[in-house]
Order: C-alpha cells, then sequence, then structure tokens
C-alpha cells in the first residue's frame, strides 16, 4: 500500500542520492531524525482510542476503516467496543468510549451530553459522509405486481396479506433492532394503520426476512434503510409516508410522517479531543461516502470477510481517500 511512511521514506532515499556529492552522511540522517521526533512530539502520543462499534454492518466498516488507518498510519491502538447507540453515549464521560463514528441522529441524547444542553461530556465532530436514509419498505416483487402498495394510504387494504402469528389480527409491520432510532408504533398508530410492529432482533434477521421475502413472494414490509450494501442485491422498494417536515418528530409520541434524510455524523468525546493528539485530528478529517461504506460491509457480510481484512482491504485500494485524513 502507498503509505504516509513509505513516501516519507523514498523522499528521504531521494534526498540523500541527491546530495550525494555534497555529502548525505550520518549528521544529515541525524538531523533529520531530530526533526521527525520533533513533528511527532508537536502531534502528540497517540496512545488508545476506544472505538463504539453499534449493531449494524455499515456502522461497523466504518469503524473498522478509521480504526485501521488509525493504527496502520499514527500508530494508535484501537479498542473496539460492541454497544448499542445510548449506551455508547453513556460511555463518553466515563472514558469508556471516545468515538461513535456513525451517529443517525439523537436530539435525546445531545440534550444529556452536549455542552449547550447537557453535562459536555459528547460534541459533534462533523458529517463523516453517509447520508442516511430510513423508511418503510417492501422486496420488489410486491412493488411490482401491487405498485399502488407504495403510498401509506393504501396499506389497510392489504394489511389481512400481512398478517403473522405473532401480529394476531393485524398486519405484521417487521422493524429491526428496538434500539434503533424508529418511530414506526406510534406512525402506525397516529396513522390509523391496521399494522403491528414485531421486531426482528437486527439487521440480519431483517435481511434473512426480506431475502425470503423476495424469493418466495411473501408479503413482507417493514423498517430498512440506506446506506446499506443489501440494496445492491435486492433493490428494496420505499413506501410513500406523509412527507418529512421540521418538528414532526419532537415528540415520539405523536410522530405521524416519514423519516428525513439525515447527513450522518461523527460524536466524540470532549475529554478525548481536549487531550489532543493526531488520532482526534484523523477522526475529524474522516470522511467517505455511502458506496464506500456498502463495498465494505459487502466484503464482511456476502464475501465472508472478517471486519479487519475487509477494512485492511478497502484502504489498500483507496491510498487517496486515506491520504486525505491523514494529520
Amino acid at each position: 500500500m502507498r503509505t504516509r511512511k513509505l513516501r516519507t521514506g523514498l523522499l528521504a532515499v531521494g534526498a540523500c542520492v541527491a546530495l550525494t556529492l555534497a555529502g548525505c552522511g550520518d549528521d544529515s540522517i541525524s538531523k533529520e531524525t531530530k526533526e521527525n521526533e520533533a513533528k511527532a512530539a508537536d502531534q502528540g502520543d497517540c496512545g488508545e482510542i476506544n472505538m463504539a462499534v453499534n449493531p449494524w454492518v455499515g456502522y461497523e466498516a466504518s469503524a473498522y476503516v478509521v480504526g485501521t488507518v488509525v493504527e496502520q498510519e499514527i500508530g494508535c491502538k484501537v479498542n473496539y467496543k460492541d454497544l448499542k447507540e445510548d449506551v455508547s453515549w453513556q460511555g463518553f464521560g466515563t472514558g469508556e468510549v471516545d468515538v461513535v463514528i456513525e451517529d443517525w441522529g439523537h436530539p435525546d441524547l445531545e440534550k444529556k451530553f452536549f455542552a449547550d444542553q447537557g453535562d459536555g461530556t459528547a460534541m459533534d465532530f462533523g458529517e463523516n459522509g453517509n447520508v442516511g436514509i430510513i423508511g418503510w419498505f417492501v422486496p420488489p416483487w410486491l412493488a411490482e405486481e401491487h405498485p399502488d402498495i407504495l403510498d401509506w394510504e393504501n396499506l389497510n387494504k392489504y394489511a389481512d396479506e400481512f398478517k403473522t402469528s405473532e401480529s394476531g389480527d393485524k398486519g405484521q409491520f417487521l422493524g429491526s433492532d428496538p434500539s434503533y432510532v424508529q418511530f414506526d408504533e406510534a406512525i402506525i398508530s397516529n396513522l390509523g394503520l391496521d399494522f403491528k410492529v414485531v421486531f426482528s432482533g437486527g439487521e440480519a434477521a431483517s435481511i434473512s426476512a426480506f431475502e425470503k421475502a423476495e424469493k418466495n413472494h411473501e408479503w413482507v414490509i417493514g423498517y430498512w434503510w440506506e446506506p446499506q450494501w443489501f440494496n445492491a442485491k435486492v433493490p428494496m422498494q420505499r413506501v410513500k409516508l406523509p412527507p418529512y417536515e421540521e418538528g414532526c418528530q419532537d415528540d415520539p409520541a405523536k410522530v405521524a410522517c416519514d423519516y428525513p434524510e439525515t447527513p450522518l455524523k461523527k460524536i466524540v468525546s470532549t475529554s478525548w479531543v481536549d487531550e489532543g493528539g493526531p488520532g482526534v485530528e484523523l477522526v475529524k478529517n474522516f470522511k467517505w461516502t455511502n458506496e464506500d461504506q456498502n463495498l465494505v460491509a459487502k466484503y464482511i457480510t456476502e464475501d465472508k470477510m472478517s471486519a479487519e481484512d475487509a477494512a485492511a482491504k478497502w484502504v489498500e485500494d483507496n491510498p487517496d481517500k486515506v491520504e486525505a485524513w491523514l494529520p
């Protein structure tokens, strides 16, 4: 891989060759070594970074790519911690979590942990380049055979088709992990829909349900999102809900609108930022696209690579993007 270290080494060798006649001896090498040591000292000790890993593969892809670059390029040790979203934020104040690399918007947590509203243990560290889209989706076969199902106002006439043993006399709406950002029970109630939310438990279970539904032409509607590698395999179709307007989700019990498109953000520990060091600047600089994340997520899920190997492959293949993140 073309890394910063490799380029620095080549430049040093080139300089030595160019100055052979003038003498590129021990004094020059010693001087350059001291200068590099001084620069490293100015950047601060990288130490360790506690990286939260929330329970979906896209987040995992982002976390391990950033962690791989941090370890390879600036020598930090990264501790990956599998945590739910709300638990991750609690770790900012205890020192157990330094970085949440992909936040989908938590006004309630911001009120508790941001300085202008709460205890000041967390701070917004800017967008990570991904744009999050949450919504209600059906498998493509269903949208093709019943195109009117893509409008929420037509859902009740199909409710019986979605009934399961778990939803009883109502149509089943397949939720995912209940810890995710979701208002589906309120939306169903406030729009007068004859459905009941049944949580799958997480991303993998929802993928299995949607994949099976597409293959066997089964009736499934549920909570889904982008960026998401699975959409390239099965192009899920979004159901149109009443459009999102500013403030329509302020009261979770009264939500009757669609989810907004959300530029995803990095949330970090305030004390970790105050300590400084090159890891802070690298996380600040990190930004990539939905397509980048989906590719790494595909490596992990479809190609059965470990998160470490998937991240290392992407980093190896994208030196110019990595270069832009470096301190």
